[in-house]
């Protein structure tokens, strides 16, 4: 079993592994952005890939960290191999029966899915027939939630296999592997668009568009399959006594199941708040829908690869620890984290609102993604970075509680952030709106309006985000008294980001005027090496943990 001061590792392996995955779902999404920009049929590929991801995100990573890890990790820890694998091998036989028959029952369901989850979808076809608009997103994204619905048996199976390889300190290839889901998509893609000439549908027919939208669906299915397959040999090669089977009388299983109840109460309120952002946008002009996607992936960069990566590595070895001594142990190892993800997380904030607009540019523009997309999804971005922070430490906070063996607190907080996310974000998308991006920046036309009802979706997101993180601390403190949010390490680290943008932002008005992506790959290099030049300088114990030299200070 691994020492504490393991953990740095383990989280370095689990960032690079996430950050490569991540910046595979960049690419993916730069492609999305050039062939269909912000507009109606980037809306259904949206929609599309979410509606049956209810089945992954409910019963994905988080969910059996919860319910699994902690079992398996203590098993791992008490020598007891064969006993691990057995009780590994009766998860995954539970698992593969729920998900096949609830992945057929999506596929059976989709018209109704699609109903439930974005209901404005159905108005279309009356707008289309009024000669409003010319796409119906409603038939489309259900035969296209069709073909992916089985993908997500895969992904849960793929979230089980990266349980295992994290209870043994891999932490490298589960984050790694979900590249090939990213690779399949693009594939197929570029296989249905003819190659990179294809890549400019300004010009594109709407059955160009379909065509490249179910090639981005059985892209979608394939690299499922692919991501779940490429983890397998070294899940086999590692249990020892695995043996398949759907027995809940196997050592640990009924225990785990009786935490599997919260923890999935838990995860479905915070999936619920996404369908709920989901229906809510489906409301909204066209477009919205696709504008929160491309900002969420941006998002999602910091928070997966470091939020993320450090939750991973540290919930293995507070699971694994003496019940009687977790809390002890928890104050150094949480106070820790969270110093280690405020060093990257506290840049990329303030970057984001600073340099926001250059960021989304630099990836999105070019083909359909016009100038007034990039200064949507520049502000939708502003809005959900508001809340990074807050859905960082909350990230931690939770896998605390999963370590206490309390999975039904974080449950019962999540609920409150999906009821104050909802009311915020239906009042201001309401209020958002009815200003379009073109009138209100005084844009010249480029091709249908945009709204700004996304930001309001966006900042009531944030709102959620910071009032779960107020109430994790608060119940996380009567169990833990002597943990502390390290706030004056925080405050550093941001205080640094701010300081290093001020040069970046004055480069960039000094820049003559370049095209974006030109102006972006000065401001933006400048602005990361100025903050951990100085760093380096003035000798931060976060950025030698993060390069592998800083166990000795950090004992």
């Amino acid at each position: 079993m691994s020492s504490p001061d393991d953990t740095p590792s383990g989280a370095r392996f689990a960032a690079l592994g996430i950050l490569l995955s991540k910046l595979g779902g960049l690419a993916r999404e730069m492609v999305f952005a050039r062939f269909f920009g912000v507009g109606p049929h980037a809306d259904v590929c949206r929609s599309a890939l979410r509606a049956p991801n209810v089945l992954q995100n409910l019963l994905g990573e988080q969910t059996l960290s919860a319910a699994f890890i902690p079992f398996y990790s203590r098993m791992l820890a008490e020598g007891r191999r064969e006993d691990a694998g057995r009780f590994a091998g009766a998860v995954f036989g539970l698992l593969v029966v729920l998900v096949a028959g609830l992945a057929i029952l999506g596929m059976l369901l989709a018209p109704a899915i699609v109903s439930v989850l974005a209901a404005g979808f159905r108005a279309d076809a009356a707008l289309v027939a009024a000669g409003e608009i010319t796409v119906d997103r409603f038939p489309l994204t259900v035969r296209a939630v069709r073909i992916i619905f089985p993908m997500t048996a895969f992904l849960v199976l793929s979230a089980w296999a990266l349980g295992v390889l994290n209870s043994h300190r891999r932490f490298l290839l589960p984050y790694l592997s979900p590249l090939v889901w990213n690779a399949s998509i693009i594939s197929a893609l570029l296989w249905a668009a003819g190659g990179l000439g294809g890549i400019s549908s300004a010009g594109a027919s709407l059955v160009d568009l379909e065509r490249w939208l179910f090639a981005v669906c059985f892209g979608a299915l394939a690299g499922g399959l692919l991501q779940f397959g490429v983890q397998m040999p070294l899940v086999l090669r590692l249990m020892k006594g695995f043996r398949f089977s759907v027995s809940p009388r196997v050592e640990g299983v009924r225990a785990a199941l009786r935490a599997l109840g919260p923890a999935l109460a838990g995860r479905g309120v915070v999936q619920l708040s996404i369908y709920v952002d989901m229906f809510l946008g489906s409301w909204l002009a066209g477009g919205a829908l696709s504008a929160i996607g491309y900002a969420v992936i941006l998002i999602n960069l910091p928070l997966g690869v470091f939020g993320m990566s450090v939750a991973a590595a540290e919930l293995p070895e507070l699971a694994s620890a003496d019940p009687e001594h977790v809390g002890n142990r928890m104050t150094k190892r949480i106070r820790r984290a969270l110093c280690q993800s405020a060093f990257v997380v506290a840049p990329s904030i303030v970057g984001f609102l600073v340099f926001g607009y250059l960021v989304a540019g630099f990836v999105f523009r070019g083909g359909s993604f016009t100038s007034e997309d990039n200064l949507l999804v520049y502000l939708v971005l502003c809005a959900y970075t508001l809340g990074l922070l807050a859905s960082t430490i909350s990230r931690l906070l939770q896998n605390a509680f999963f370590a206490l063996r309390d999975t039904r607190t974080p449950a019962r907080i999540a609920s409150v952030r999906l009821a104050t996310s909802a009311v915020f974000g239906a009042a201001l998308m309401l209020i958002l709106d009815r200003f379009s991006v073109r009138s209100t920046f005084d844009l010249p036309a480029t091709g249908d309006d945009l709204f700004l009802g996304a930001v309001g979706l966006g900042l009531a997101a944030s709102i959620g985000a910071w009032c779960e993180l107020a109430l994790l601390q608060r119940a996380l403190g009567r169990q833990v008294p002597e943990l502390r949010i390290p706030v004056k390490q925080i405050l550093t680290s941001f205080g640094w980001a701010v300081l290093l943008a001020i040069p970046g932002l004055m480069l960039w008005r000094l820049l003559p005027a370049w095209g974006v992506a030109a102006q972006a790959a000065i401001v933006l290099p400048c602005y990361v090496l100025s903050y951990l030049g100085a760093a380096w300088w003035r000798d931060a114990p976060e950025i030698e943990l993060w390069l592998g030299r800083g166990r000795r200070r950090l004992r």
